[in-house]
Protein backbone atom coordinates (compact mmCIF):
# COMPACT_ATOMS: atom_id res chain seq x y z
CA UNK A 1 0.00 0.00 0.00
CA UNK A 2 1.55 2.97 -1.08
CA UNK A 3 2.31 5.38 1.89
CA UNK A 4 2.06 9.55 2.22
CA UNK A 5 3.11 12.09 4.57
CA UNK A 6 -0.27 13.24 6.86
CA UNK A 7 -1.10 16.46 7.17
CA UNK A 8 -0.73 16.60 11.22
CA UNK A 9 -3.65 14.80 11.86
CA UNK A 10 -6.79 17.18 9.74
CA UNK A 11 -6.99 15.33 6.31
CA UNK A 12 -9.63 13.97 4.01
CA UNK A 13 -8.31 10.88 1.66
CA UNK A 14 -9.85 8.82 -0.91
CA UNK A 15 -9.39 4.74 -0.90
CA UNK A 16 -10.06 2.48 -3.78
CA UNK A 17 -10.32 -1.15 -3.68
CA UNK A 18 -8.24 -2.83 -6.81
CA UNK A 19 -10.43 -5.91 -7.11
CA UNK A 20 -13.69 -4.90 -6.44
CA UNK A 21 -16.22 -1.58 -7.53
CA UNK A 22 -15.91 -0.08 -4.32
CA UNK A 23 -14.54 3.38 -3.09
CA UNK A 24 -14.82 5.08 0.32
CA UNK A 25 -13.30 8.28 1.96
CA UNK A 26 -11.86 8.49 5.05
CA UNK A 27 -11.34 12.00 7.15
CA UNK A 28 -9.67 12.64 10.50
CA UNK A 29 -9.89 15.98 12.88
CA UNK A 30 -8.27 16.96 15.26
CA UNK A 31 -6.56 20.74 15.41
CA UNK A 32 -9.29 21.83 13.06
CA UNK A 33 -12.65 20.55 15.32
CA UNK A 34 -10.93 21.99 18.71
CA UNK A 35 -10.54 25.46 17.14
CA UNK A 36 -14.48 25.14 16.12
CA UNK A 37 -15.74 23.80 19.45
CA UNK A 38 -13.33 26.23 21.50
CA UNK A 39 -15.79 29.31 19.93
CA UNK A 40 -18.42 28.25 21.91
CA UNK A 41 -18.77 26.76 25.58
CA UNK A 42 -20.85 23.20 23.85
CA UNK A 43 -22.15 20.67 26.50
CA UNK A 44 -20.50 17.11 25.43
CA UNK A 45 -23.74 15.68 23.98
CA UNK A 46 -23.82 19.25 21.47
CA UNK A 47 -19.95 19.12 20.54
CA UNK A 48 -20.42 15.60 19.97
CA UNK A 49 -23.04 16.29 17.01
CA UNK A 50 -20.84 19.23 15.65
CA UNK A 51 -17.87 17.05 15.38
CA UNK A 52 -20.52 13.95 13.72
CA UNK A 53 -21.49 17.42 11.50
CA UNK A 54 -18.05 18.81 10.55
CA UNK A 55 -16.84 14.71 10.05
CA UNK A 56 -19.76 14.29 7.46
CA UNK A 57 -19.14 17.61 5.86
CA UNK A 58 -15.64 17.08 4.92
CA UNK A 59 -16.27 13.74 3.50
CA UNK A 60 -18.99 14.37 1.06
CA UNK A 61 -17.47 17.72 0.35
CA UNK A 62 -13.39 16.44 -0.49
CA UNK A 63 -15.40 14.64 -3.11
CA UNK A 64 -16.99 17.29 -5.24
CA UNK A 65 -15.62 17.72 -8.75
CA UNK A 66 -16.23 21.24 -9.01
CA UNK A 67 -14.90 24.24 -6.88
CA UNK A 68 -16.82 25.53 -4.65
CA UNK A 69 -18.92 24.78 -0.97
CA UNK A 70 -20.68 22.03 0.43
CA UNK A 71 -23.06 22.82 3.68
CA UNK A 72 -24.45 20.20 5.56
CA UNK A 73 -27.38 20.86 7.96
CA UNK A 74 -29.96 19.82 10.11
CA UNK A 75 -32.95 21.22 11.68
CA UNK A 76 -35.48 20.30 13.74
CA UNK A 77 -38.35 21.16 16.64
CA UNK A 78 -36.24 19.52 19.17
CA UNK A 79 -33.73 20.60 22.12
CA UNK A 80 -30.66 21.18 18.94
CA UNK A 81 -32.68 23.86 16.14
CA UNK A 82 -30.12 23.71 13.50
CA UNK A 83 -26.87 22.32 13.10
CA UNK A 84 -24.82 22.86 10.20
CA UNK A 85 -21.02 22.67 8.97
CA UNK A 86 -19.70 24.52 6.00
CA UNK A 87 -16.72 22.77 4.29
CA UNK A 88 -15.45 24.72 1.23
CA UNK A 89 -13.42 23.06 -1.82
CA UNK A 90 -10.12 24.35 -1.24
CA UNK A 91 -9.97 22.74 2.59
CA UNK A 92 -11.54 25.13 4.95
CA UNK A 93 -14.19 23.87 7.18
CA UNK A 94 -16.68 26.15 9.78
CA UNK A 95 -19.92 24.95 12.00
CA UNK A 96 -21.65 25.49 14.41
CA UNK A 97 -24.83 24.52 16.40
CA UNK A 98 -28.10 26.49 17.94
CA UNK A 99 -29.76 24.52 20.81
CA UNK A 100 -32.05 25.53 24.11
CA UNK A 101 -29.74 25.01 27.31
CA UNK A 102 -32.49 24.27 29.48
CA UNK A 103 -33.82 21.61 27.62
CA UNK A 104 -30.75 20.10 27.27
CA UNK A 105 -30.79 19.89 30.74
CA UNK A 106 -34.03 18.13 31.29
CA UNK A 107 -33.16 15.84 28.29
CA UNK A 108 -30.04 15.15 30.01
CA UNK A 109 -31.57 14.56 32.81
CA UNK A 110 -34.64 12.01 31.49
CA UNK A 111 -32.26 9.84 30.06
CA UNK A 112 -29.57 9.52 32.85
CA UNK A 113 -28.18 6.56 33.57
CA UNK A 114 -28.87 5.17 30.16
CA UNK A 115 -26.50 3.33 28.43
CA UNK A 116 -26.45 4.97 25.14
CA UNK A 117 -25.61 8.70 24.53
CA UNK A 118 -28.27 11.44 22.99
CA UNK A 119 -28.45 10.86 19.38
CA UNK A 120 -29.16 12.93 16.17
CA UNK A 121 -32.61 11.96 16.24
CA UNK A 122 -33.09 12.48 20.11
CA UNK A 123 -31.56 15.63 20.24
CA UNK A 124 -33.01 17.46 16.87
CA UNK A 125 -36.38 15.54 16.69
CA UNK A 126 -38.66 15.79 14.06
CA UNK A 127 -36.98 17.57 10.87
CA UNK A 128 -34.76 17.91 7.95
CA UNK A 129 -31.11 16.30 6.51
CA UNK A 130 -29.80 19.06 4.09
CA UNK A 131 -27.00 19.18 1.68
CA UNK A 132 -26.64 22.16 -0.16
CA UNK A 133 -23.85 22.07 -3.01
CA UNK A 134 -22.85 25.68 -4.18
CA UNK A 135 -20.36 25.94 -7.00
CA UNK A 136 -18.18 29.07 -7.28
CA UNK A 137 -19.27 31.62 -9.95
CA UNK A 138 -22.20 30.76 -11.86
CA UNK A 139 -23.10 27.02 -11.71
CA UNK A 140 -26.44 26.25 -10.70
CA UNK A 141 -27.26 25.76 -6.42
CA UNK A 142 -28.24 22.11 -5.56
CA UNK A 143 -29.86 21.17 -2.27
CA UNK A 144 -30.87 17.79 -1.35
CA UNK A 145 -33.78 17.12 1.32
CA UNK A 146 -34.35 14.38 3.74
CA UNK A 147 -36.32 13.49 7.04
CA UNK A 148 -34.09 12.96 9.72
CA UNK A 149 -34.07 9.46 10.85
CA UNK A 150 -31.89 7.22 12.73
CA UNK A 151 -30.12 8.09 16.30
CA UNK A 152 -26.90 9.62 14.31
CA UNK A 153 -26.41 11.90 11.51
CA UNK A 154 -24.37 8.68 9.70
CA UNK A 155 -27.87 7.31 9.35
CA UNK A 156 -29.44 10.35 8.20
CA UNK A 157 -26.74 11.16 5.64
CA UNK A 158 -27.20 7.41 4.48
CA UNK A 159 -30.30 8.13 3.88
CA UNK A 160 -29.92 10.93 1.70
CA UNK A 161 -27.56 8.71 -0.42
CA UNK A 162 -30.48 6.02 -1.07
CA UNK A 163 -33.13 9.09 -1.57
CA UNK A 164 -31.59 11.43 -3.65
CA UNK A 165 -28.19 10.03 -5.06
CA UNK A 166 -29.26 6.16 -5.58
CA UNK A 167 -25.95 5.59 -4.42
CA UNK A 168 -25.28 2.41 -1.75
CA UNK A 169 -23.59 3.60 0.46
CA UNK A 170 -22.11 2.85 4.36
CA UNK A 171 -20.95 5.34 6.82
CA UNK A 172 -19.38 5.28 10.28
CA UNK A 173 -18.64 8.46 12.73
CA UNK A 174 -17.13 8.44 15.98
CA UNK A 175 -16.33 11.48 18.13
CA UNK A 176 -14.23 11.35 21.50
CA UNK A 177 -12.89 13.27 24.11
CA UNK A 178 -9.33 12.48 25.89
CA UNK A 179 -7.65 14.17 29.07
CA UNK A 180 -4.16 15.67 27.43
CA UNK A 181 -1.53 17.03 29.74
CA UNK A 182 -2.50 20.05 27.84
CA UNK A 183 -6.07 19.65 28.98
CA UNK A 184 -8.99 17.88 27.12
CA UNK A 185 -8.83 17.55 23.47
CA UNK A 186 -12.05 15.87 20.79
CA UNK A 187 -11.47 14.27 18.03
CA UNK A 188 -13.59 13.26 15.13
CA UNK A 189 -13.32 10.64 12.46
CA UNK A 190 -15.11 9.36 9.92
CA UNK A 191 -15.10 6.51 6.89
CA UNK A 192 -17.59 5.78 4.20
CA UNK A 193 -17.97 2.65 1.57
CA UNK A 194 -19.99 3.60 -1.85
CA UNK A 195 -20.64 1.30 -4.37
CA UNK A 196 -19.66 2.09 -8.19
CA UNK A 197 -22.61 1.88 -10.59
CA UNK A 198 -22.67 -1.25 -12.20
CA UNK A 199 -22.45 -1.15 -16.29
CA UNK A 200 -21.45 -3.51 -19.02
CA UNK A 201 -17.67 -4.26 -17.59
CA UNK A 202 -18.65 -4.33 -13.78
CA UNK A 203 -22.18 -6.09 -13.93
CA UNK A 204 -24.48 -5.76 -11.10
CA UNK A 205 -22.23 -4.90 -8.22
CA UNK A 206 -24.41 -5.31 -5.72
CA UNK A 207 -23.04 -8.45 -4.10
CA UNK A 208 -19.02 -6.98 -4.44
CA UNK A 209 -20.89 -3.84 -1.87
CA UNK A 210 -22.15 -6.18 0.47
CA UNK A 211 -19.14 -7.89 1.30
CA UNK A 212 -17.19 -5.25 1.71
CA UNK A 213 -19.98 -4.09 3.98
CA UNK A 214 -19.34 -6.98 5.73
CA UNK A 215 -16.07 -6.16 6.51
CA UNK A 216 -16.51 -2.37 7.50
CA UNK A 217 -19.19 -3.95 9.93
CA UNK A 218 -15.68 -4.61 11.76
CA UNK A 219 -14.54 -1.31 11.95
CA UNK A 220 -14.77 -0.01 15.57
CA UNK A 221 -15.08 4.04 16.88
CA UNK A 222 -11.80 3.23 18.76
CA UNK A 223 -9.84 2.46 15.85
CA UNK A 224 -11.00 5.99 13.90
CA UNK A 225 -10.33 8.11 16.69
CA UNK A 226 -7.03 6.30 17.19
CA UNK A 227 -4.76 8.58 15.16
CA UNK A 228 -1.59 6.68 16.47
CA UNK A 229 -3.62 4.46 13.79
CA UNK A 230 -2.32 5.32 10.58
CA UNK A 231 -4.57 5.35 8.16
CA UNK A 232 -2.69 3.16 5.97
CA UNK A 233 -2.99 0.50 8.57
CA UNK A 234 -6.09 1.24 9.55
CA UNK A 235 -7.34 0.31 5.80
CA UNK A 236 -5.19 -2.56 5.42
CA UNK A 237 -6.52 -4.21 8.34
CA UNK A 238 -9.92 -4.17 6.56
CA UNK A 239 -9.22 -4.66 3.22
CA UNK A 240 -5.87 -6.02 2.52
CA UNK A 241 -7.43 -9.40 0.90
CA UNK A 242 -9.23 -6.91 -1.65
CA UNK A 243 -5.94 -4.64 -2.06
CA UNK A 244 -6.29 -1.08 -1.16
CA UNK A 245 -5.21 1.91 -2.08
CA UNK A 246 -5.07 5.03 -0.70
CA UNK A 247 -4.81 8.37 -2.38
CA UNK A 248 -2.51 11.35 -1.27
CA UNK A 249 -4.52 13.19 1.34
CA UNK A 250 -6.23 16.84 1.41
CA UNK A 251 -5.20 18.78 4.64
CA UNK A 252 -8.18 20.55 6.65
CA UNK A 253 -8.25 23.76 8.37
CA UNK A 254 -10.66 25.97 10.27
CA UNK A 255 -11.40 29.04 8.46
CA UNK A 256 -14.10 31.74 8.82
CA UNK A 257 -15.36 33.51 6.02
CA UNK A 258 -16.85 36.11 8.30
CA UNK A 259 -15.32 39.59 7.79
CA UNK A 260 -15.31 43.58 8.85
CA UNK A 261 -16.34 44.45 5.02
CA UNK A 262 -19.26 41.72 4.74
CA UNK A 263 -20.64 42.87 7.89
CA UNK A 264 -20.69 46.23 7.07
CA UNK A 265 -22.44 45.48 3.90
CA UNK A 266 -24.81 43.39 5.67
CA UNK A 267 -25.71 46.95 8.27
CA UNK A 268 -26.06 48.78 5.24
CA UNK A 269 -28.47 46.85 3.66
CA UNK A 270 -30.61 47.54 6.02
CA UNK A 271 -32.93 51.10 6.20
CA UNK A 272 -31.78 53.81 7.84
CA UNK A 273 -34.74 53.40 10.29
CA UNK A 274 -33.67 49.56 10.95
CA UNK A 275 -30.17 50.50 11.53
CA UNK A 276 -30.87 53.20 14.13
CA UNK A 277 -33.02 50.41 15.92
CA UNK A 278 -29.73 47.96 15.86
CA UNK A 279 -27.70 50.68 17.56
CA UNK A 280 -26.15 50.02 21.14
CA UNK A 281 -25.29 51.92 23.59
CA UNK A 282 -21.72 53.10 22.27
CA UNK A 283 -23.31 54.53 19.53
CA UNK A 284 -22.75 50.79 17.48
CA UNK A 285 -24.17 48.15 15.73
CA UNK A 286 -22.60 44.87 17.12
CA UNK A 287 -22.79 41.66 15.08
CA UNK A 288 -21.34 38.59 16.40
CA UNK A 289 -20.56 35.44 13.72
CA UNK A 290 -21.89 32.33 14.87
CA UNK A 291 -19.52 30.18 13.68
CA UNK A 292 -16.70 31.60 15.24
CA UNK A 293 -17.89 33.84 18.16
CA UNK A 294 -16.14 37.42 16.73
CA UNK A 295 -17.92 40.42 17.47
CA UNK A 296 -17.32 43.29 14.97
CA UNK A 297 -18.47 47.00 15.61
CA UNK A 298 -20.15 48.96 12.88
CA UNK A 299 -20.81 52.68 13.50
CA UNK A 300 -23.88 54.02 10.56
Amino acid sequence: MTSYPLPSQDYAARFVLDTLPVHGRLVRLDETLNAILDAHAYPDAIATLLGEACVLAVMVGSALKFEGRLIMQAQGQGVVRYVVADYDTRGSLRGFCRFDPEELKALEAENAGKFQSLGAQQLLGQGTFIMTLEPDGMGDRYQGVTPIEGDSLSLCAEHYFAQSEQIPTQIKLAVSRETTPNGERWRAAGAMIQALAGDDSRGDTREAFEHVRALFATLGEEELTDFELEAERLLYRLFHEDGVRLSPPKPIAKLCRCSQNRVEELVRSFSADEQSDMLEPDGQVHITCEYCSKTFFVAP
